[in-house]
């Protein structure tokens, strides 16, 4: 098996974060394209399919293009960027999130190896940290999941960073505790957390509550990461909230009126 790289770094800022690398000489980590922030002159970078843990190196071409077609599964780009020391003494790369939120570190070996999250928070990693999707075989998480039906897999036994939006809470679940999060809120997890995902129940609450269909269930024991304000509900709140044709105030009046004409198809529960 091979080891990760032993990395250190220093997290920036509050609530707009970024993460500084520190790497020793010929010492590596590597993160999603376009994530790289700053870099001091000794830093080089190189292009790569899947993310250079040598694992998908085992099946030759094929393994590496299926290590590369998973990441497009998860909306990644086929390729992620290894960024090396090829100077002398230390030299530092920093990393930041395309949003406002919080960068999580995790070492891997603590958790058993390792972490599911969500396919958007993986920000960067040692090189050696293996990159892969995780698929879930219950038909409700496959077909209902949203964020949560393909997931990535974060496994290896080095330093990892993850990114979420608003605050970041840690649940520690006990054996057979469970807790109910939106899909979107989930950040990451323990790799022996049981997950799934339930329908919300009465037909008017999913509608007009203002909550989703579908809830995450996680069963523990394990570790669950939660964030309380996810990137896609930000967007659709300043996207509906943004004028659009004839005005922020004639659509929302539309939209009332078509409301209204729903809800009277539902007189019960």
């Amino acid at each position: 098996m091979a080891y990760a790289h032993l990395i250190d770094y220093k997290i920036h800022g509050d609530d707009m974060q970024f993460v500084e690398i520190e790497l020793d000489h010929e010492e590596s980590v590597v993160a999603e394209a376009g994530a790289m922030m700053m870099m001091t002159n000794g830093i080089g970078m190189e292009t790569i399919f899947g993310d250079g843990s040598g694992q998908d190196n085992q099946n030759g071409l094929m393994g590496k293009l299926f290590s590369a077609g998973k990441r497009v599964l998860t909306g990644e780009s086929l390729f992620m960027t290894v960024f090396t020391n090829n100077g002398y003494g230390k030299q530092q790369v920093s990393f930041a999130a395309p949003y406002p939120g919080r960068i999580i570190p995790l070492d891997l070996t603590q958790y058993n190896g390792k972490i599911i999250c969500q396919k958007d928070a993986f920000l960067c990693a040692a090189k050696g940290v293996s990159v892969s999707i995780d698929f879930r075989r219950k038909l409700g998480v496959g077909f209902f999941g949203g964020e949560g039906f393909i997931m990535q897999r974060l496994e290896g036994d080095g330093l990892s960073f993850l990114h979420a939006g608003g605050t970041i809470i840690k649940k520690e679940l006990a054996a057979g505790e469970t807790l109910r999060v939106d899909t979107g809120c989930l950040v990451a997890m323990t790799g022996n957390i049981n997950y799934d995902i339930q329908f919300v129940g009465k037909i008017k609450t999913a509608f007009f509550g203002g909550e989703g269909l579908f809830f995450a269930t996680l069963t523990g024991p394990g570790t669950v990461w939660i964030q309380s304000l996810p990137f896609s509900r930000l967007a659709d709140r300043i996207y509906h909230s943004a004028p659009h044709g004839g005005g922020r105030n004639r659509e929302e009046g539309g939209v009332l009126n078509v409301l209204g004409g729903i809800g009277n198809l539902f007189d019960g529960d």
